[in-house]
């Protein structure tokens, strides 16, 4: 009895998580729709910036709310000063990419996101990775390759580029943000990356800084208020649940690109976007189900899991 009373509390806080991320990912789309829209009418670093300045106001009523100030004021500076560096190089790359690529290309191009993280985590976490790991990166690699399609004027070329090094900038801060999370607290790092945007960025795009059409203050709104609670969500999602039964689904972003793509701008994605997307996310779910199967077997033999 208390064991089926336990395994029901577990596929509870399973299925919670599972609807949390679902929530963060159709929240994260309707975000970067925003930043795309955006990205038509203004230039690239200016899009980062609005991204932090937008937020700031929630952000500081959220850990007022929280009573977190104290702990957002106790961190390792250097570590904060990087992701900081990485979040204004991730989101103006991303600006870019999205302003010439549909949803559906950039996001299967950012899929190898979580792929490099698991790359990333060796030198800079000391996790050792198995060889399941390298085959499942070395065909989201591939996969990436069939999406990009290099040929003359093939995905945009320096878009796609542009996506890739967003995903690249998005991998070291996330595994920068594991690093940091081992003494600092987590809302310093919401906080201090809303700062580096709205500043980092906002410095580089001062030079070309553009005043802000009245018609465009429902977009900011907009962005705010999806990114905002996208980070809630995305929080809630792996405070309850398993993270290998939760992180597949991150991969419906792809659904949600490929609707929004057809919806507002009337672009329906391509066989080679459709066949490297799916290798991308093949070698994503294999590598959490080898993880979870590995962890199960570590489970049973008492053996322990790295």
């Amino acid at each position: 009895m208390l064991l089926s009373w336990r395994v029901s509390r577990a596929d509870t806080g399973n299925l919670r998580s599972i609807a949390a991320m679902l929530a963060a990912v159709a929240l994260f789309a309707l975000m970067d729709t925003v930043l795309k829209h955006l990205s038509a009418h203004y230039p690239p670093a200016q899009v980062a910036a609005l991204r932090g300045l937008v937020a700031l106001p929630l952000v500081v009523g959220y850990l007022s709310w929280r009573r977190a100030w104290p702990r957002v004021w106790r961190v390792r500076w250097p570590l904060h000063a990087v992701r900081g560096v990485l979040a204004v190089v991730m989101l103006t790359a991303f600006a870019h990419g999205v302003s010439s690529l549909p949803l559906a290309n950039a996001y299967t191009l950012f899929f190898i996101a979580p792929l490099l993280i698991t790359l990333l985590a060796i030198p800079v976490l000391g996790e050792r990775v198995r060889r399941s790991h390298w085959a499942a990166i070395a065909a989201g690699l591939v996969g990436v390759v069939i999406a990009l399609r290099p040929a003359p004027g093939a995905f945009l070329g320096w878009a796609g580029l542009a996506v890739l090094l967003a995903a690249v900038c998005y991998a070291a801060s996330a595994v920068l943000g594991r690093l940091a999370c081992r003494t600092d607290a987590p809302e310093s790092l919401v906080w201090w990356s809303m700062v580096a945007l709205a500043l980092g960025a906002g410095a580089l795009a001062l030079p070309q800084w553009q005043p802000l059409a009245r018609e465009h203050l429902g977009a900011l709104v907009a962005l705010a208020v999806t990114g905002f609670a996208a980070q809630l969500a995305i929080t809630e999602a792996f405070r309850h649940g398993q993270a290998a039964v939760v992180a597949p689904f991150e991969y419906t972003a792809l659904a949600w690109g490929v609707g929004l793509d057809i919806a507002i701008w009337g672009v329906w994605p391509d066989a080679p976007t459709l066949l490297g997307s799916a290798v991308v996310i093949g070698a994503g779910l294999y590598l959490i189900r080898h993880e979870r199967l590995h962890a199960q077997r570590a489970l049973r033999t008492g053996t322990p899991h790295p």
